[in-house]
């Protein structure tokens, strides 16, 4: 046989042509695909058939139930009773309504002859509900037997999310507008009615506890996310003008959209005083949290004199304790509210934004003067006030890193020199919108720039003024009702990389200069971090703390004292020793040298090289936790920046804020940190608190070598153990530099850092030219 056709099989005959084995195979494979592709295609258009077949009866039936139910009201005569108006006018009202609306809703097209039969089944529905006759009043079914409670219960819902429907679609027809806010006002007025036992005219005292529950029922309903109220209010208030913009050009009176946003807005906060049904509260303090707090403008859509109800206490409270309880789920939530992952993001405030601003200006009254020291509200929960904006803020943060607000940031820090930064090529004018919209979401943040906000927050938790590292001890729901110094200095360390982040004009300065400049913050923040770190005065260190390697406080305070009374007796020499101590010359900066080289620093020098290697720090900020780096971020910060304006006069001999003691004890904190942070490649979390530390420990290495206070040992003590050799790091930092431009700012990790940010642990005699 031929070798050609040696693998080559015929299996149908003679007369067919020959083929490979795996020819065949593939063929037959291809056609199985077809086969199941074709079996694919029918099924789809099967159900696309049905589909359409569906909607065109269900459109047909309800159309034809529209003509009889119009004719019939049209020729009903005058006898009107409450079973006639549930079983003649609202059941066929109802099918037909939700029929023809759903069907509709996707082309938003809402035809006139479906808003004249809402409209006039909702004006009999009134004049039964008014009617003094119970045999006429639509609502003494819910006083009859079981059945008609039921019916009547039923029929209720229904019209809760009709009139829901209607007021969220009302404010989309320009041709009809008049009709629409007609219908709008009806349907809000008789929601109204219905949810309200006052406004029954046949309730008695035997019948009134019958019909409080059935409000009640109905009332949990509107709560619900069934009912659709509470996305319906978040659309209608979408459409109010922001008085900040140009007013737009209506044929609506201002009176009735007036009306009907308060009656909306009403109904809203109506689930809220059912009572202490934590599981009903629940559902509707979610509802309300994912659609309404989550409104842009939302305090500048609605008029003055609804604020006062959205800021009670009982409001405000039970938003926070829902937030507090189902954070997770929410914040899943409120990230998909709008399909806002699928819009350019980058262009716009995620939900979460809006609901943390709106949560601050509720709770300070951003419509009135921020200096006003009666700004924040007096009947505030406190303590889930902060811990509500610290759950919003961090993930408020991780969504504006997703949509990339924080890459200039990111660019702009430490380990990135400018001379290698590529410029961002953006089209001016996005960047002016961008900024734009910036600049107006960052003003509902203003408030807590101002120094009654902190004021109030610190008076409050000095009450629990401990500090708990603790960490399962804080994820207990019973500490979100204590408020801490931790928990305030958590909520500006968030604010002030929010304002990094977001605020285009200044930055964090605004958050920076209240910090830096109220009195004592600072110290209490050091103070606190002391506490975190040495915890019940325990050693840091092997059996070395803090106050055992400090210099001896009695000659130091000795030395000081002789300082201050020489300076007394050469008053002739005061205003030139100033001057000169101000550049660094003057012969008692040469003496505070010796406070650390010299006689009096003699304990200091017997002590082993590493006593400034601080333990905690030695694993960088990913080792420790949360909370304490949030402390660190905001302390470091603070310090930064008022380094910029403390003179030398004030750090050195007044010595304020803190005395050189407490000066050295900073600096070997930071310079541990930084290290260990930088060796051990600590990730994109840590880097506000990285930043932070490696500014302030620059600005306190430029004033020890202008003038020292801290000892040598102390700069070189992190690496001592660790500390890669010269020559290595050099050449692996020089080779970075060569490669920069190309590469990641991301990878601007380990020994290249240690070089740009620490030189410094580098002895000079270890140095090679």
């Amino acid at each position: 046989m031929d070798q050609s056709r040696k693998h080559q099989v015929s299996l149908r005959g003679a007369s067919a042509r020959e083929i490979s084995r795996d020819a065949l195979l593939e063929k037959v494979s291809q056609e199985r695909e077809l086969r199941n592709y074709a079996r694919r295609a029918a099924a789809s258009a099967l159900s696309i058939q049905r589909a359409w077949r569906r909607y065109y009866v269900t459109k047909r039936v309800a159309s034809r139930f529209q003509e009889e139910w119009e004719a019939f009201l049209n020729h009903h005569g005058c006898f009107v009773s409450a079973a006639w108006i549930s079983g003649c006018v609202l059941r066929p009202f109802l099918f037909f309504f939700v029929r023809l609306s759903m069907l509709r809703q996707q082309q938003r097209k809402m035809l006139p002859r479906d808003i004249d039969s809402a409209t006039n089944c909702f004006k009999l529905l009134l004049e039964s509900i008014n009617s003094t006759d119970s045999s006429k009043n639509f609502c003494s079914l819910a006083l009859g037997t079981p059945e008609e409670r039921r019916i009547w219960a039923y029929q209720a819902q229904r019209l809760i999310t009709v009139c829901s429907f209607i007021l969220a679609e009302y404010d989309m027809y320009d041709t009809i507008r008049h009709e629409t806010f007609t219908l709008a006002s009806l349907s809000m007025h008789l929601l109204v009615v219905l949810t309200d036992v006052k406004g029954w005219k046949i309730i008695t005292d035997r019948t009134f506890g019958d019909a409080n529950v059935a409000v009640k029922g109905l009332v949990k309903c509107m709560g619900s996310h069934k009912s659709g109220l509470y996305m319906s209010v978040r659309r209608h208030i979408n459409t109010l003008d922001i008085p900040s913009q140009s007013q737009a050009s209506s044929k609506v009176q201002k009176d009735d959209k007036f009306l009907i946003t308060v009656t909306a807005i009403t109904l809203a906060l109506r689930p809220f005083n059912l009572g202490p049904d934590v599981l009903e509260l629940n559902a509707a303090a979610k509802q309300y949290c994912l659609f309404l707090l989550t409104t842009p403008w939302l305090i500048q859509r609605l008029p003055a004199a609804l604020l006062p109800a959205l800021r009670h206490k009982s409001i405000l409270s039970s938003c926070y304790q829902t937030l507090v309880i189902l954070k997770d789920s929410i914040l899943r939530e409120m990230s998909e509210l709008d399909q806002w992952k699928t819009r350019q993001s980058s262009k716009s405030i995620p939900p979460v934004g809006w609901c943390l601003a709106n949560i601050i200006s509720l709770a300070t009254g951003v419509e009135n003067d921020f200096v006003d020291p009666g700004g924040l509200n007096q009947s505030l929960d406190y303590a889930h006030y902060v811990h509500v904006v610290i759950i919003l803020a961090e993930n408020f943060l991780s969504c504006l890193d997703d949509c990339g607000w924080t890459e200039k940031e990111n660019q702009d820090s430490w380990f990135s020199p400018e001379t290698f930064i590529e410029p961002i090529s953006t089209v001016p004018h996005e960047i002016e919108k961008i900024n734009a919209l910036k600049v107006s979401f960052m003003d509902l943040l203003r408030p807590v720039c101002q120094q009654w906000h902190l004021t109030k927050l610190l008076a409050v938790s000095k009450i629990n003024a401990h500090i708990h590292v603790d960490e399962p001890f804080r994820t207990n729901l019973r500490h979100f009702e204590k408020l801490d110094l931790l928990d305030v200095a958590n909520f500006y360390s968030y604010m002030l990389r929010i304002f990094s982040v977001a605020n285009p004009s200044s930055g964090s300065l605004p958050v920076l200069n209240m910090l830096s400049f109220n009195p004592g913050y600072l110290t209490t923040l050091w103070e606190a971090l002391e506490r975190l770190l040495v915890p019940g005065n325990e050693l840091i260190h092997s059996d070395i703390s803090f106050s055992s390697r400090k210099v001896s406080r009695n000659q130091t305070d000795e030395l000081i004292d002789k300082k201050q009374k020489e300076c007394v007796k050469n008053g002739g020499n005061k205003w030139s020793n100033v001057l000169q101590k101000i550049k660094g010359k003057s012969q008692a900066g040469i003496d505070s040298v010796g406070l650390v080289d010299g006689q009096p620093s003699s304990s200091v020098s017997k002590d082993p090289d590493d006593v400034w290697d601080v333990e905690p720090m030695s694993g960088g900020p990913q080792k420790v936790s949360k909370n304490i780096s949030c402390l660190l971020h905001l302390f470091c910060a603070i310090y930064s920046h008022l380094l910029l304006v403390l003179d030398d006069i004030e750090f050195y001999e007044k010595q304020v804020p803190f005395t050189l003691e407490q000066q050295r004890r900073i600096a070997s904190v930071l310079n541990t940190l930084v290290y260990n942070g930088l060796v051990h490649n600590s990730g994109q979390e840590n880097r506000p608190v990285m930043d932070s530390a490696v500014r302030c420990l620059h600005l306190l290495y430029e004033r020890d070598c202008r003038h020292q206070f801290c000892p040598t040992v102390l700069w070189l003590s992190p690496a001592k153990k660790s500390r890669p050799p010269i020559a290595l790091a050099a050449r692996t930092h020089e080779t970075f530099l060569s490669n920069f431009k190309s590469e990641n700012p991301m990878t601007f990790r380990s020994l290249n850092s240690v070089v740009s940010a620490t030189p410094h642990v580098y002895p000079f005699e270890e140095r090679q030219v």
